[in-house]
């Protein structure tokens, strides 16, 4: 059986969807204009995927503001001056605050499979963000009328409505996106923050068949943004423990940018749960450099010397373009790397005799 490969889900928009989202933000481009200008975009994304031979694609989240805050479009609860995420070169991202209940989702990951179904002849692959990180919407010092309890309730709820959107517009799978993962052991060593994200991440799962979950993938990295990371700096020894907790079919880790390898692996060995496939990320999408698919298969025979053959995949570490604005990649080199990854796992599966 072949290894399969799968991105993570974005890449950087096209020169006319990023004008486009310009003038949306400058309120100068109607509602129907901006769709058309982003649906063409989806499609050429997923031409352009196929082409390095993909087996299964994404829509490159486009359309989406950035992985993390697509379900918040259109909601008039929330205020400007949320968490804020420090990343190494200095810049940070904010996310909002809720302001009152009850909390719902604005936008659910079903309509963007819905397009992405339109254009692709490959099974489609929906990211969706983790309730976890949208639990940092809450503000530590409450909100009059509306109970933490209460709004950890409607997220679950509206995150399983999310997943289950995706599922039923046709996606083949479900990847939860989890960078807050690392990043909450950086902000909370004891790993108490960590656990609380696996369980309600757990929680959301529960309302899945075992079937299902086995369509259901977790993914962490340290963070992706204008070439830098947010939590690389903290030991991925920390994280894993708990990651394979989390009640899913297939994790999904960044590991081309990781130093220590040989000990991440043997720390995966001996966590991983017997059903779980490990997709090892075999491209770095902060590195300007394309890999080679020869350097792509060495890493995924590396991988294979640690982990089950029929256990394993491939992956980029991190989505390419996570934030809409973010342009310190070129579409050309995330495809580039796209298509190495491809190769080079068909070039380890030939080694490996498969």
């Amino acid at each position: 059986m072949p290894i399969p490969t799968e991105p993570i889900g974005s890449v950087p928009r096209t020169a006319q969807l990023l004008a486009a989202m310009t003038l949306q933000t400058q309120g100068r481009i109607d509602s129907e204009a901006f769709r058309t200008v982003a649906e063409r975009a989806v499609a050429e994304t997923i031409a352009a995927m196929e082409a390095t031979g993909s087996p299964v694609v994404t829509d490159g989240e486009q359309s989406k503001p950035s992985f993390a805050t697509y379900p918040l479009a259109g909601l008039d609860s929330l205020a400007p001056d949320g968490v804020v995420i420090p990343f190494s070169d200095g810049h940070t991202r904010q996310l909002p605050r809720l302001t009152k209940g009850p909390f719902r989702y604005g936008t659910y990951s079903g309509g963007y499979v819905e397009v992405a179904k339109r254009y692709a002849k490959k099974p489609v692959k929906q990211a969706v963000i983790s309730p976890s990180a949208l639990s940092l919407l809450y503000p530590a010092n409450g909100i009059a009328g509306y109970a933490r309890d209460r709004f950890l309730d409607d997220l679950t709820a509206e995150s399983v409505k999310d997943i289950r959107s995706a599922f039923d517009a046709g996606a083949v799978s479900v990847q939860i996106d989890f960078t807050e993962g690392r990043l909450s052991v950086k902000l909370d060593p004891s790993r108490v923050l960590l656990r609380d994200f696996v369980g309600l991440i757990n929680r959301v799962l529960a309302n899945f068949s075992e079937s299902e979950r086995s369509r259901i993938g977790v993914h962490t990295c340290p963070g992706g943004d204008q070439d830098c990371t947010h939590s690389a700096d903290v030991d991925y020894g920390d994280l894993l423990p708990d990651l394979f907790k989390i009640n899913v079919g297939s994790v999904f880790m960044q590991m081309a940018s990781e130093r220590d390898t040989p000990r991440i692996y043997k720390i995966v060995s001996g966590h991983r749960r017997p059903e779980q496939r490990v997709f090892v990320g075999v491209t770095d999408p902060i590195d300007p450099a394309v890999e080679t698919p020869e350097i792509v298969r060495d890493r995924v025979l590396e991988a294979a010397s640690y982990l089950p053959v029929e256990y394993l995949g491939t992956t980029d570490d991190c989505g390419f373009s996570p934030f809409g604005d973010d342009v310190s990649t070129a579409r050309e080199t995330a495809f580039a790397k796209i298509k190495a990854r491809i190769d080079g796992t068909r070039m380890a599966e030939k080694v490996l005799g498969i």
